[in-house]
Formats: C-alpha cells, structure tokens, sequence
C-alpha cells in the first residue's frame, strides 16, 4: 500500500493535517490511498472491470432539456419491464373457453377466452392490479412517444451525422420493434378492440399478393382466429420482442459512448472535446432523480387516467366489431393510409385477387417508412458530400431544407392520423364521409408540399433575423438625435458569447461549385458516375439558397457605421468565412467605441 505524502508546508506543523503526528484514515475515500470494500477489489480481480468502470463514470456528457428525451424514453421501457413482470404472474395466454364467475357482476355467467378472463381478475381481483396495468399501457405509450420525440431532436439537429449513421439505423429499429410489441401487448388481453385489431392484421396479411393465404394459416394456426395467435403474441411480447429491444438499447448507449455524446454549440465547444458533467457523481445523481420524476409523473396519470378498460368492451366475438374503433396513435398513419387508398387498387389477374388498396397501406408502409428514415444519413451525406466527423449540432433554421423535409412528413402523419376518425368527423360536423376522404387524399399530396417551402422560407428568414442581430444588435427603442438633425434608434451590441451562436456554423456550397471542372489539367474529361447529375442537382436545391453568417469584415462595418459601399466590399471577398477567422481583427469595436473580443472559432 502507497504511503499518504503529506503535500505544502503545513504538512511540518505536528498539529496540522497530514503532518508527521497524523495517521492515515483507510475509511476515508477521498484518500488517494483508500481502501475500497473487500468485495469490490474480489470482483475486479476476476473481472477487471475496474478500469472499464472508471471509464464509463469519469464520461462526461452534456447539459441540455432536449437530451432528457431519450431518457424519458429508455425509464418508460423500464417502468413498462417492471410492470410487465408482474402481469405475467398472473395473465394466462390461452384462448381455452370459460365461464366468467368473478366479481365484474355485468360479465357473469359471460363466456370468455381464459386471456380475457385473467385480464378482468388482474383488474378487480389482484390488489393493485388494475394500477399495474395501466401503469404498464401508460408507460409502453410513453416509452414510443419519448422516442418519437427524440428521433425529431436527432433529425432537427444534424446528430445522425458520421460517425452516427449507425446509431440512428439503429434508433429506427427500435422505433419498428416498439411498435410492433405495442401491437401485440394491446391485442393479448381478446377483447371485443383488440380482437378486432388482430382481425384486420389477419387481413392485412390476406392482402400480400400469392402468399397471403398461407401466410394467415402460418400466423394462426389454421382459420381465423383459431386458437394459436395469443399464446403466439405472448410468447413474442414478453420474450422475443423485448429481448431485441434491450439488446439495441444497449447497443445504442453503448455507441453513444463510443462516440461521445453531440452538444449544442457554444464557446469552447469543438469537435474535439465535450463540455458537461462526468456521470459520477453529478450526471448519475441528475438521471437518478430524472428516473423517478418520469415514475412518478407516470403513476400519477396511471392513477387518474383510465385506459384500455377492456371490461367495457367485452369479450372477442369475431361476428362483432367494436363501433368506432381505431389504434393505438403509432398505428394511426397506417390505419389512416388504409382509408385513403381507392378501391380501384383491388383486381382480378388470373383468377386471383390482387388487393394493392390494403397491401400498400399495411405491408408495404410500414416497413417502408423505417426504411427512408434509417436511409437518410447515407442518403444526406451523399448529396452533400460531407465526410467530416460531427460532433457539433446544428441549429434547424441553419439546416432549412432539411427542416423542411422534418415538417412536410410531420404533416404527412397529421394528414394520415386525422384520416383515422374521417367516420367520426363524418357523424360530429355531419358530413359526407367521402367529402372528407377527397380532402384528405388532396391534402395527402398538396399539404408537404405546401409546408416544405413554408419551413424552409422561415428558416431563412430566421437566418436572415440573426445576421441582422449581429450587425446591428439588440433593439433598445432609444431615439437619439444627431447635431446633424439625423433620426436613429440606438442598438445595444451583443455579448460576444451570445454572438457566437449566430455565426460559428458553416454553409456547405453546391457539390457543382466545389467539383471542379469537368476536364482535368490535360484537357481529359474527368470520370463522372451515372448519377453525378441527379446528385449535383440535389446538392444544388439543398443549398443554392443559402444565408451565409456574417462575416468579420461585416461585423467591423457595421460596427463602424460603414457606409452601404463598404458593407457590400466587405462582404464579397469574405463570404461565407466565420466571424472570428478574420487575421488580425479579433477584437471589433462596438457603436460606442469599446472593444468587445470575439471567442475563438472551432477549427
């Protein structure tokens, strides 16, 4: 064991800490030389984890409200573990026919699969019970929403940029297979609504073009419904499907650390380094807590907000279907899609019946909708031609065309959802429901369009806002008369730290600009792939309208109350170049002559 080295002069007092008369204290752990609990050092001399823990506590991440999303989703699918741990004591995954003979008095004497039955004992019988459950639906419903939202924070921001791309395919799997169990879960407990829910997936999977008969024969066992899908949704809900989302989760966070966690951008903020917090002990305590505000928050709105009251719809019948039923919201755009599609998509070729109108809107978009997201990094970095790591995020207005490609398929999924209840909107405003399915269909096409280039003009706009902050500063509303007899209003320069926001990104230049020419030196023409147009194109729509950040001889102009002339000659030679890269002109002047000092622009 190394001996304690006293450090300083006072270390000579006999009477001071650590001086010759003090001893050393094992117990104390913030002793270089402290000694750790027996079972510990027996661990990691099996184990070595020791030096892999100290890595993982000494990570450092950063500090924003935007990051709590993934939390909220990855404590919702811990509270939906837990919770679903104790259903299974007592759910019982069989369609064995029964006589209800428990305490629900308007169900008695009711037949009934033994699944519903244990449900509705789960409910009023097992103490606790009907909390647990809707504990269990509320948090499954939180766990998508959370990653909902943080796949939008990811995609607004630029985070899924290299060395990323990974991750995110990753992050859109989870999303499917969450969706996915969230089918299956909702479905286990046979009522008259989920019943009806696995009675359209029996026709979604009819509707596959050749094989769809005996892809329904292989999922139930034989006609519907038969007697195998809820052992069968059980097994894949609580073993099967959890298991591949614990195990990406893992993955995801695994990676997460591998790469270092993106932060915002900020002064002292690079590509090279990360400004937060280490877990330990500041981050673990702050997640901790986050941990139980989620809980609590989620028991809270379990205890006071019913859900899935399954007693109210009674058991499956598959004569009946549950009046003005729809999905659980992540299935909306589906079932939405299913409504909107015309009936002409339905043919006879060769004695079979092709049935596109349900095919499209339950095969084929789902899956569909995951591959374009898990697509779009590659798809990204190709039209721009970006290689570069990032590990700075973007602000969305400084990314207007992707932001506006978020937006128009955010509208694409209202339009979708809101076709879900076009029969309810048909009874409540006491409309055609084919009026409202045309709107619908023409809103489908025009709406993304129409909210695409309203984003992006925003976004611009927004841009155009910043340089004019930067220029000019803060608006004080202060009149101030020249001796000249000139009217104008006094600006309040910006802190330089605040200013940093607004200039330090960069604005790629079309891929057609930055190519070169089309032949080499020799008069060669260059080697052109077969999509170097289509490419070229793209990258020109994606930033042929780009707003440059002001530049460090703007900023001197203006500052100096530069004539219209010299805004303009300042900006040509300069354009596109960080406020702060300017040799020789780190410091500027603000209208009342004091220096104000411009932080350093990230490499």
């Amino acid at each position: 064991m190394t001996a304690y080295v006293p450090q300083g002069a006072d270390s000579l007092r006999e009477d001071a800490p650590g001086g010759a008369e003090s001893k050393f204290d094992p117990n104390n752990q913030a002793s270089p030389d402290a000694q750790f609990p027996k079972a510990l050092i027996w661990a990691d001399d099996r184990t070595g984890a020791a030096k892999g823990m100290r890595y993982l506590l000494r990570k450092v991440f950063p500090d924003h409200w935007s990051f709590l999303l993934g939390e909220v989703a990855m404590y919702s699918m811990i509270i939906a573990l837990i919770t679903g741990t104790f259903l299974t004591l007592w759910f019982v995954p069989s369609m064995g026919h029964i006589t209800y003979e428990g305490s629900y008095v308007p169900l008695k004497g009711v037949g009934m699969s033994e699944a519903y039955a244990s449900t509705l004992d789960i409910s009023f019988e097992v103490k606790g019970g009907l909390l647990i459950r809707q504990l269990h639906h509320w948090s499954a419903l939180f766990f998508i929403i959370g990653l909902a939202l943080h796949a939008a924070r990811v995609f607004f921001t630029g985070a899924f940029r290299k060395p990323r791309e990974i991750n995110w395919v990753i992050g859109t799997v989870l999303a499917l297979l969450a969706i996915i169990e969230g089918f299956a879960g909702y479905s286990l407990p046979d009522d008259l609504l989920s019943g009806t829910g696995i009675r359209a997936m029996n026709g979604f999977m009819m509707s596959a073009p050749v094989i769809g008969t005996w892809l329904t024969f292989f999922v139930f066992g034989g006609e519907f419904p038969g007697e195998a899908i809820i052992p069968r949704l059980y097994i894949a809900h609580v073993l099967l499907l959890p298991a591949l989302i614990v195990g990406l989760f893992v993955a995801h966070l695994l990676l997460v650390v591998v790469h270092k966690h993106t932060q915002y951008p900020g002064p002292g903020r690079t590509n090279d380094n990360v400004v937060g917090f280490p877990v330990m002990p500041v981050y673990a305590a702050k997640a901790g807590g986050f941990f139980f505000v989620v809980f609590g928050l989620t028991a809270l709105i379990s205890a006071l907000v019913q859900i899935n009251a399954v007693w109210v719809y009674g058991p499956y019948d598959p004569t009946q279907v549950t009046a003005g039923s729809q999905p659980d919201f992540y299935m909306w755009f589906s079932d939405g899609a299913l409504r909107l599609l015309p009936g002409w998509l339905e043919f006879t070729i060769f004695d079979t019946v092709w049935s596109f109108n349900i095919f499209l809107g339950s095969l084929v978009l789902l899956p569909l909708v995951f591959i374009v997201m898990g697509a779009y990094p590659f798809f990204e970095a190709w039209v721009t031609g970006d290689k570069r790591e990032h590990h700075l995020l973007q602000r969305p207005r400084n990314a207007p065309v992707r932001t506006g490609i978020g937006a128009a398929a955010i509208s694409i999924y209202l339009v979708l959802s809101l076709a879900t209840i076009n029969d309810i909107l048909a009874v409540l405003l006491n409309l055609s429901i084919n009026d409202i399915t045309i709107v619908f269909r023409t809103m489908f096409f025009v709406l993304p369009v129409v909210v695409f280039f309203v984003v992006k003009k925003l976004c611009q706009s927004l841009q155009r806002h910043d340089r004019e902050k930067v220029l000019h500063g803060h608006e004080t509303g202060t009149i101030i008369r020249t001796p000249e007899g000139k009217f104008f209003e006094l600006h309040e320069p910006m802190d330089a730290y605040e200013r940093w926001a607004l200039v330090q990104h960069e604005m790629p230049k079309p891929l057609a600009l930055t190519s070169g020419p089309d032949v080499d030196e020799h008069g060669v023409a260059r080697k052109r792939g077969p999509l170097t147009g289509l490419r070229n194109g793209l990258s020109n729509f994606f930033y042929r309208d780009v707003v440059e950040p002001v530049t460090p001889a703007e900023l001197a102009a203006a500052q100096h109350h530069g004539e219209a002339e010299a805004l303009e000659v300042a900006r040509t030679p300069q354009i596109g170049a960080p406020v702060d890269d300017a040799a020789g002109d780190d410091d500027f002047e603000d209208t009342h002559g004091s220096a104000v000092q411009a932080p350093s622009h990230r490499p």
